[in-house]
């Protein structure tokens, strides 16, 4: 229960816990008591990983024979570490192998293709059959060294990380002398875009106007993080399920009744929900990015 659930060992010096395992316990095991706060985080701890390293054999003795993938992807954890993990998929399945916190760390192709060939190294150079990480350019330049040095281990990017970039470069085109031509296709896509997110947050941000929102849809609006994979198509692809709800929603009495905030505000986003042209958009957006986001 601690370990499958991350719970705090703490935990285990609380009275009430201690005292309803004892009382549970004590109709068929006189004088149990529970595992104390030493026991779970040392000899109960290791005992434990040694049984999960059992179980993982099943997995690693198929390493040889097929090979594997070692996959390495930064992400920042609940105290924003920064964390590196590392695992090795093969056709057994995948197994976590280590995290790096590489806080005060300066994270250059050097120090990332260190990270990389030392974890080639733990698993056995002669089982690695390629490597995996995001497309970034210090990943890519880390990817080169990993190839120099083991001239027989592929680099590859992330199909996934691949996918979203295309995305969010199709959703959110930005005007620079490089992209003025891929600017001037697709900048009415990032204003459709900036409509629903313009949309959400005026609802979710008053009150009242999220309280008559439920009384019409059951469905919630997503406040999708923008570091969420195809967070733009996520949030079409809703505003598509909920477009009838928000329609009937706008031209409600307790829509127009309701006129305690910026009547500038209601009036847009009432066009825009009503507005058949802005729809037509959404849709031609999700006909050719929907597929893409399938993919993810």
């Amino acid at each position: 229960m601690f370990y499958s659930g991350g719970l705090s060992f703490n935990l285990a010096r609380n009275p009430y816990y201690v005292r309803s395992y004892i009382s549970c316990a004590n109709r068929m095991i006189p004088g149990f008591v529970p595992s104390g706060y030493n026991a779970l985080r040392t000899t109960l701890l290791q005992r434990e990983r040694a049984n999960i390293e059992r179980l993982l054999q099943l997995i690693k003795g198929t390493w040889s024979e097929k090979g594997i993938n070692v996959v390495c992807d930064g992400w920042s954890d609940a105290q924003r570490r920064p964390l590196i993990n590392f695992m090795a998929v093969s056709e057994g399945g995948a197994i976590f192998l280590k995290s790096i916190n590489s806080q005060k760390e300066y994270k250059d192709k050097f120090y990332l293709a260190s990270l990389i060939t030392d974890t080639i190294a733990e698993v056995g150079p002669q089982n690695v059959v390629q490597v995996i990480t995001d497309n970034a350019p210090v990943c890519k330049s880390a990817g080169a060294i990993v190839e120099m040095q083991y001239p027989f281990i592929f680099w590859m990017p992330c199909v996934v990380h691949t996918l979203n970039l295309a995305l969010k470069n199709i959703c959110a085109a930005k005007n620079t002398e490089k992209n003025e031509i891929t600017y001037e296709e697709c900048s009415w896509i990032t204003v459709v875009a900036d409509a629903v997110v313009f949309i959400r947050n005026f609802i979710m941000n008053h009150s009242m106007r999220l309280t008559i929102f439920n009384e019409f849809l059951h469905l919630k609006l997503l406040a999708v993080a923008d570091t969420r994979f195809a967070y733009v198509i996520v949030m079409l692809k809703r505003f598509k399920l909920i477009k009838r709800g928000l329609q009937t929603m706008v031209i409600s009495d307790q829509w127009s009744c309701y006129r305690e905030d910026d009547v500038g505000k209601v009036a847009c986003v009432k066009d825009l929900i009503l507005n058949d042209v802005w729809w037509d958009k959404v849709d031609y957006i999700l006909s050719f990015t929907s597929p893409i986001y399938d993919m993810l």
